[in-house]
């Protein structure tokens, strides 16, 4: 099996011939014809090629910033390479310490792709845990006399291809958050920071172990536009994992029917069909339901998911999982990333897609927690959101109006040149426009009004009083540190909050029958001097071109005067 050229060669030889096809592949000088056994293994390490595979014992990389002596691996001294030196453009990992964590960053920071050792080794932790909790569970009802001794071995035998596909499944969903957090790494990196500062704070975080970058670092890739390094972000991305776990399991968010129904899915197949009651009472269950839980957050929320809604509204971890699992199903988000990930097209494009859907997702999150009772309910919440959604979604192309409808062409039109589905890419820059609809439903039962009248009405008046425009200045705001964040996203719940009312106010002078332009324009005679106000201030923030935080802010109060207090007071019913 061995290609031309070449061969296997004691290590305790004095030099090994070296032939064309050899130089060739390890990228070396005409004149090398011969290299002692320690300086063929450096050229290896040092080859042009697209992967390097490790998978043996010891520490064979190391930052160009660190001498042998602090790496600790005596036995490879003589063969272990700088980081700055590797012509390879990926290293995957199957051993332990292949490469020390500074020689990773460096290696990463230069071009290269690289995870760490956890990360690329954690289908292997991932099928063992499978295997303990799938023993635990046959010893179990082998005890109880429900299988035979000898048809325990040829079931475990039976069931290994579906394990290995379950923990595939696991593991390619957190790659798939780690090419994520990559592609935004250096736009999230003052978010990162705070996250990286909690951890410390409430963790016991040591960055210097666990090789995260200092303030002083961290400062200085802001001003380059440049953030955490893969391996950066999979030690995060373990830690965020880590802590979500540790609070899932401090409550009783695991036992909770909605939640616990999801353990069956952890079992291969022929385990649910035949020992169901056995699986509802394994005593890891709530370890095994807390994992899957957390898995599945950070792996579609993204690694500051939980963080920020803790930090923007004081979510605790059960409330961003409830959250989590509500809005996922209301706006049938598994299905779109399934889409997304299985599209035939570039990861780039992939990637911008999934993240588009996270805009949807985070807002819907925080207004289920700010707008709806605590701790949210997630099967009632499904209930009374998700049939709506679905039967109004259809109707909302058609609602909206002017730059809406030519931004969401533009937007999607931009990624199908890059190679996205066009059903797809308009599918998913359409999703933020239905977030809406969350309101328009409750308006719809407050006013017991018809959802498609209220709806109509909500997106005419979003586009008359350009409401969305401004959203959409907000959206550009500098995001600066903790408090530029809160800043956004408190003008952004005012307006949304304010357009609520104004549907509400304008339904309330409106006849059912009536069109949506007729509403408004009657609504319009009836508040003139109010409403003049309004618009001419508004009208003068939108001609001076100046869209900072203290003119967004004006522009906010002067929607919310508009408000003629109908509105404001009327209630969801819970």
């Amino acid at each position: 099996m061995i290609s031309t050229g070449g061969g296997v060669f004691d290590r305790t030889v004095k030099s090994v011939p070296i032939s064309a096809q050899a130089r060739a592949a390890l990228g070396l000088p005409d004149d090398v014809v011969k290299l002692a056994p320690p300086e063929l293994i450096r050229a290896i390490l040092q080859a042009p090629a697209q992967l390097l595979w490790n998978g043996g014992i010891g520490t064979y990389i190391k930052a160009s910033t660190e001498t042998n002596a602090d790496v600790g691996d005596k036995s490879n001294d003589a063969v272990r390479v700088n980081a700055d030196r590797l012509r390879v453009s990926v290293i995957g990992e199957g051993g332990n310490l292949g490469a020390t964590a500074l020689g990773r960053i460096e290696f990463s920071r230069n071009g290269g792709k690289m995870n760490t050792d956890a990360l690329d080794n954690s289908a292997g932790v991932d099928c063992s845990d499978h295997e303990v909790n799938i023993k635990v569970l046959l010893d179990g009802v082998v005890s109880a006399g429900e299988l035979a001794v000898e048809d325990r071995n040829p079931l475990l035998a039976e069931m290994t291809d579906e394990v290995a596909e379950l923990v595939l499944r696991d593991n390619i969903s957190q790659n798939y958050v780690m090419g994520i957090s990559r592609t935004e790494s250096a736009r999230m990196l003052n978010v990162h920071r705070r996250l990286i500062e909690e951890l410390e704070t409430r963790r016991g975080l040591d960055r210097q172990l666990e090789a995260l970058p200092t303030d002083v670092v961290l400062k200085r890739r802001l001003e380059e536009g440049t953030g955490l390094a893969s391996p950066e972000l999979a030690n995060l991305l373990a830690h965020v994992k880590l802590a979500l776990k540790a609070d899932l399991l401090a409550g009783d968010l695991p036992d909770s029917a909605f939640f616990a129904a999801r353990l069956p899915e952890y079992f291969p197949t022929p385990l649910r069909d035949r020992f169901g009651a056995a699986i509802k009472k394994h005593r890891l269950r709530r370890e095994i339901v807390t994992t899957m839980i957390a898995n599945e957050v950070v792996d579609y929320g993204g690694v500051t998911y939980t963080y920020r809604l803790a930090e923007e509204i004081g979510a605790t971890a059960t409330d961003t999982v409830r959250a989590f699992a509500a809005v996922t199903e209301i706006f049938g988000l598994h299905d779109i990333w399934a889409r997304i990930r299985a599209a035939d097209t570039n990861v780039d494009v992939r990637d911008q897609l999934e993240l588009e859907t996270k805009r949807t997702l985070d807002r819907a999150s925080r207004w289920l927690l700010t707008n709806r009772p605590q701790p949210v309910a997630v099967g009632a919440e499904i209930n009374r959101y998700r049939v709506g959604v679905r039967e109004l979604a259809p109707q909302v192309p058609g609602w909206l109006r002017g730059h809406h409808v030519t931004t969401l062409t533009d937007q999607a039109a931009d990624l199908v040149a890059h190679g996205a589905p066009l059903d797809l890419a308009t599918e998913v820059f359409g999703l933020l426009h239905l977030f809406p609809l969350l309101d328009v439903i409750d308006i719809a039962d407050i006013t017991d009004r018809s959802g498609a009248e209220v709806g109509a009405l909500y997106y005419a008046l979003n586009e008359h009083l350009k409401i969305d425009w401004l959203l959409e200045a907000v959206s550009h705001l500098e995001r600066g540190d903790r408090w530029h964040a809160l800043a956004r996203l408190a003008l952004r719940d005012d307006m949304y909050s304010s357009l609520r009312s104004l549907t509400l106010d304008v339904l309330s002078g409106g006849d059912p029958e009536e069109s949506a332009d007729e509403k408004i324009a009657y609504w319009e005679s009836k508040n003139q001097s109010r409403l003049g106000r309004a618009r001419a201030a508004l009208a003068e923030l939108f001609e001076s071109g100046t869209h900072d935080l203290a003119t967004l802010s004006v522009a906010a109060r002067q929607v919310r005067s508009m408000v003629s207090g109908v509105g404001a007071q009327s209630e969801v019913p819970r």
